[in-house]
């Protein structure tokens, strides 16, 4: 069976647009092929800094054969007496048929005339000549760019082509203005290695012949081999080394034939924090630390590891020019470094007066006042002893103060890290630096998440005043659009207060700090407040579903549809929302949700056709047993009586347990007033009768409420 080499010759991709295009391509190709009705047995898509290609093997000579059906003109325009018209011979010639091949059909508009023709395969060379073209034209990247006086635009200007069917070339051109890029089976290999151009002589051949040229095409065989290398190199060292994935997809992406390549530096700069040292090696310089011994200790050998593209044999040459850029690297890091510990970290609160934070709302240091009055707000709702609310609005006050060094200043990665060390050094408390640094968790990467009451006091009061301050000046995200990553915050402050079981009232918090923010800047405090508490909402339904794995259904049930108790509760009280959905799956998933849900859902159902508020409970001045014409109404009455204190235990102690295991036992006696013996006609003629029996129901309703909104609640979903 045929197989099929595109090889894309260009000068240095970037490792981002080669990562992005090999993942656009392994996704698009195979989804073209489909589209023409084409098979393979693989397909492979390989990439090095200098091309780009794509192996099929196992294709057809030939699409298959196909039938298709091609609807004519009305059966009264067509034929006429029974004889056809100029409308019916125009049809059949425009197909290509005869005009006995007409066929005349019942639709639902009437008669029409059909023919059923039969398509014959196009030949694959054929189709992949008009294929490949739209491949390499679909590539969409970042800063793409033209090249001489043509349209083409690609990430680099394309030198080559290679296209072989088996070990024919098919004709496929790359017109760019003036130049005309034309396909051939010549490839260029490594340019140190290998200067010299090879021939492809079938499309089978493509790997081998580029490996025996230097060159690995397949990023995984790369990425392995670099991995190899690089941890031999480490224990040569007599350490260990962290495949960092970021820097190990680029380093890939950088080289076409892979050698380690050991480097090494003054034992002195180690007296630099290893964060530094790596954040230089990792970031800028794209090399690999070496750590000692075995184990992730965070301990540094004054050693570095960087993947060479070229000469293996001029290692030494190379790794002496590493050693030369990471040395003025390192010196850079040591003089910002004394130079910043020449003060204590809180004398840097003044430059940030000159930091914008965003135009209209002022300086960093503006900020950071705003950041000290919301956790000391936090502090209060968590009732915390004065020294360690002190705690938290000192980090408060420091959070921001290493955006103005000079180490952060040329290492912005490093922000948090350096004020936490900073703050050591200035003599501050331990839990005061730390909360530094925590205050960014989770940042993204991991979920990571403040250890700290400090840090998880400053993560939030830092997170709200950006939530309100920007939504204050109406920059709400839309669609993908959310520069202030203001979705991320959010996500963040509801993750920190569920990881850590914060008993903060979210509600009175985003109407506080609303508040201030309306009285600084004139702004509609009441229209903020619900702008954000909606904006909220959406990321704790979102959140339960993605991160919680709750039913749609039940996140709804406890959200509320459209219900502002539902709504309030749940920004009220954060941890309570969570441990009602987490509960409701588990009733579902255990089958108990089952046991309870026929009757309480019914129940409210024609709740709904009452008039009792949803928050009453207390069944004695709401119900008239004088008015029970049935054995099942008291059955039903007495087992409200019996539930009220269990569901006023559990709203107070939160345990669901004691609702849910006495609304299944009083199931089978609901079952029974509908459906039972002595059942009831819940909408009695009497007015009264009806009222009192709606009054049962909806005092079922509200006790059930008080976990969730059954009537959400989507049966065997």
């Amino acid at each position: 069976m045929p197989a099929f080499l595109l090889e894309v010759g260009t000068e240095e991709l970037p490792a981002s647009f080669l990562s992005d295009a090999l993942v656009q391509w392994r996704s698009h190709i195979p989804e073209s092929l489909a589209a023409n009705s084409l098979t393979s047995t693989s397909v492979a898509v390989y990439g090095t800094p200098r091309r780009l290609a794509i192996l099929i093997e196992g294709l057809p000579s030939q699409q298959p054969d196909r039938e298709e059906e091609i609807k004519g003109p009305p059966a009264q325009a067509a034929f006429k007496d029974g004889k056809p018209t100029p409308a019916a011979a125009g049809f059949a010639k425009k197909q290509g048929v005869e005009i006995e091949a007409l066929e005349v059909r019942p639709t639902d508009k009437g008669d029409f005339v059909f023919v059923q023709k039969r398509i014959p395969g196009r030949p694959v060379a054929e189709i992949f000549t008009e294929l490949v073209p739209q491949w390499i034209s679909k590539l969409e990247g970042k800063r793409l760019m033209r090249w001489g006086d043509g349209d083409v635009r690609f990430s680099r200007p394309i030198r080559w082509l290679v296209a072989l069917l088996d070990e024919t070339v098919l004709p496929i051109e790359l017109v760019n203005g003036s130049e005309t890029i034309k396909s051939d089976r010549i490839s260029q290999a490594h340019r140190v290695l290998h200067p010299e151009p090879v021939t492809i002589n079938h499309a089978t051949d493509y790997v081998t012949t580029l490996r025996s040229a230097y060159v690995t095409v397949d990023p995984e065989e790369r990425a392995n081999i670099i991995k190899e290398q690089v941890q031999l190199a480490a224990q040569d060292l007599g350490g260990h080394t962290v495949l960092y994935p970021d820097l190990l997809e680029e380093v890939t992406n950088l080289v076409e034939y892979p050698s380690a390549v050991i480097g090494k530096f003054e034992p002195e700069f180690l007296q630099l924090p290893t964060e530094v040292i790596t954040e230089v090696m990792v970031t800028h310089q794209r090399y690999f630390p070496v750590f000692q011994g075995e184990s992730l200790q965070k301990e540094l050998l004054p050693n570095f590891i960087t993947v060479s593209n070229g000469d293996p044999q001029k290692s030494a040459i190379i790794a002496v020019g590493n050693e030369r850029v990471i040395r003025a690297r390192l010196a850079d890091g040591q003089f910002f470094y004394k130079t910043d510990l020449a003060k204590p970290l809180e004398s840097f609160l003044p430059q940030l007066e000159k930091v914008t934070f965003q135009e209209e709302l002022g300086s960093v240091r503006a900020k950071v006042d705003r950041i000290i009055k919301i956790a000391k707000q936090i502090s209060e709702q968590l009732q915390l002893e004065e020294a360690q609310s002190q705690k938290g609005q000192r980090a408060a006050l420091l959070c921001k103060a290493d955006l103005v060094t000079q180490m952060v200043y040329e290492f912005p990665e490093l922000q948090g890290i350096m004020g936490e060390k900073y703050a050591l050094a200035s003599g501050e408390d331990t839990e005061v630096a730390k909360a530094i640094v925590e205050h960014y968790l989770p940042t993204g990467a991991g979920d990571i998440l403040p250890e700290t009451l400090t840090g998880q006091i400053v993560g939030l009061a830092d997170r709200l005043d950006t939530l309100v301050s920007i939504f204050g000046l109406g920059l709400i995200p839309s669609g993908s659009s959310d520069p202030f990553a203001l979705r991320r915050a959010a996500n963040a402050v509801i993750k920190i207060t569920w990881s850590n079981d914060l008993p903060i009232n979210l509600e009175n918090l985003l109407e506080q700090i609303a508040t201030d923010f309306a009285t600084a800047y004139n702004k509609d405090q009441v229209q903020l407040t619900a702008t954000l508490r909606d904006f909220f909402l959406q990321r704790i339904r979102t959140l339960l579903q993605e991160e919680k794995q709750i039913d749609y259904d039940l996140v709804n049930a406890v959200l509320g549809e459209n219900d502002p108790e539902y709504t309030e509760r749940a920004l009220k009280d954060l941890l309570d929302v969570r441990d009602r959905a987490l509960y409701l799956q588990q009733i579902r998933n255990d089958g108990t949700l089952d046991k309870i849900y026929e009757t309480v859902n019914r129940s409210t159902r024609l709740a709904a056709q009452g008039d009792l508020d949803t928050k009453q409970l207390e069944p004695t001045a709401l119900v008239n047993p004088e008015l029970f014409q049935k054995p099942s109404e008291k059955a039903f009455y007495d087992a409200i009586v019996d539930l009220v204190p269990q569901t006023q235990t559990a709203q107070e102690s939160r345990n669901y347990q004691l609702l849910v295991t006495v609304l299944e036992k009083i199931a089978p006696t609901v079952s029974n007033f509908f459906d039972g013996p002595d059942s009831v006609l819940v909408m009695d003629s009497n007015p009264e009768i009806k009222r009192n029996r709606l009054h049962l129901l909806s005092l079922l309703r509200n006790h059930a409420r008080v976990l969730a909104d059954f009537g959400a609640i989507v049966k065997n979903l």
